[in-house]
């Protein structure tokens, strides 16, 4: 059970990485069309459509890729405690 909650610990963190990527991508637009663009909206569409329903663009900026990290976090902060406790 460890093993399995390591793993999901592991793909959090990378996952958390390829989000920062694609919030740096924004900053240059030629970067969504090259491959590793493709890439990585390929990856990380799935998870911020449901939070694109939340309207969380204010003030000029797109606050979703920020609180799925947040939530992100949270989840890891969550699987490191049950694997510590438990």
């Amino acid at each position: 059970m460890d093993f399995i909650i390591i793993i999901l610990l592991k793909a959090l963190e990378i996952y958390s990485y390829i989000l920062l990527a694609y919030a740096f991508m924004s900053w240059i637009p030629g970067l969504y069309d090259t491959f590793v663009g493709r890439l990585v909206i390929w990856l990380v569409r799935p998870i911020l459509l449901p939070f694109r329903n939340l309207r969380l663009q204010f003030m000029g900026l797109d606050w979703t890729v920020f609180i799925v990290m947040i939530v992100l976090n949270l989840a890891y902060r969550f699987l490191y405690y049950w694997l510590i406790v438990l």
